[in-house]
């Protein structure tokens, strides 16, 4: 057994979030292509001699003290009777109240962390369990982490599903790989419970019907069209993008700078564009970074 792993967790964007009314449990279902974006938290985790603890330390955020990492670690104990304790150290790059899905990347890329370290050899059904137990968005990272039956530490591969329900429904997609993504940070943090929020009111105000993401059409049909032609709609864009001037801003530069197709990711904050040439992407890029980070995946 060794004494300590460290591994990525990566960022995911959203092509298309179509956010149903919200269920008799509190939930709210969705339907969404998600991919996996080249921008990594790196997660060490290390044993200690300390029973039932888990400490986390971040190097640009302070965590609270109940975190996805506590929360993790607690499931992962009750199911498999470990009680030795870890340490948990954190590199952040991915941005908080980004949409991107960080926590929940972190959140997966942990647990898979723990059975490697005590060799409980989950299968995933068991790491599917935990994942639910810990937020929506960790099936589909666990899912990533495991594709084609193999559990993936350092070697991790761009990944593509479509996911609905709460987000336990996962299918993955031959992933593209024929452009490239800006990734724009507004400077603003937006809360998943506010952006929810906002969409609640636009489902009352409009008195939105059950709908299918681009008017019906297949979201892996939408995937494979040419860029250009792209019609994902996210509906958490225009509520936070009206709410929220800095992201507004910032999607429409994006869309101005070149992009084939731009929208925000997930509950926001960040906005992408989508580049087929990669040196219009840089460019773009160069355009923006006086206003804003940018990630170039």
């Amino acid at each position: 057994m060794c004494d300590s792993i460290t591994v990525p967790a990566p960022a995911k964007i959203n092509l298309g979030l179509k956010v149903f009314p919200k269920r008799a449990d509190g939930y709210h279902d969705i339907q969404s292509v998600f991919q996996t974006v080249r921008l990594f938290d790196e997660i060490t985790v290390s044993l200690t001699d300390e029973k039932n603890s888990c400490t986390v330390d971040c190097d640009t955020l302070q965590l609270p003290e109940e975190n996805t990492f506590t929360t993790s670690y607690k499931a992962f104990c009750v199911l498999t009777g470990i009680d030795r304790g870890v340490h948990v150290f954190v590199k952040k790059r991915i941005p908080a109240g980004g949409g991107l899905g960080g926590g929940s990347s972190d959140a997966s890329s942990f647990i898979q962390s723990l059975d490697n370290l005590f060799g409980t050899q989950l299968d995933f059904s068991a790491l599917s369990e935990l994942a639910g137990k810990v937020g929506s968005d960790v099936f589909f990272f666990t899912h990533a982490l495991n594709a084609d039956g193999k559990k993936r530490f350092s070697d991790f591969e761009p990944y593509a599903a479509f996911v609905e329900g709460r987000g336990e429904k996962v299918r993955q997609i031959e992933c593209r790989n024929d452009f490239s993504v800006l990734l724009v940070l507004p400077g603003v943090s937006v809360s998943t419970k506010i952006a929810y929020g906002l969409v609640d009111r636009e489902h009352e105000k409009l008195k939105v019907e059950n709908c299918s993401l681009g008017q019906g059409e297949n979201p892996e049909t939408i995937y494979r069209k040419n860029i250009c032609d792209w019609n994902f709609v996210n509906d958490f864009t225009v509520p936070v993008a009206r709410e929220f001037a800095p992201v507004a801003d910032a999607l429409k530069k994006l869309k101005n700078s070149g992009a084939l197709f731009a929208d925000m990711s997930g509950s926001g904050s960040t906005v992408f564009g989508v580049f087929v040439n990669a040196d219009d992407a840089l460019k773009a890029k160069k355009l923006l970074e006086g206003d804003y980070v940018t990630v170039l995946s």
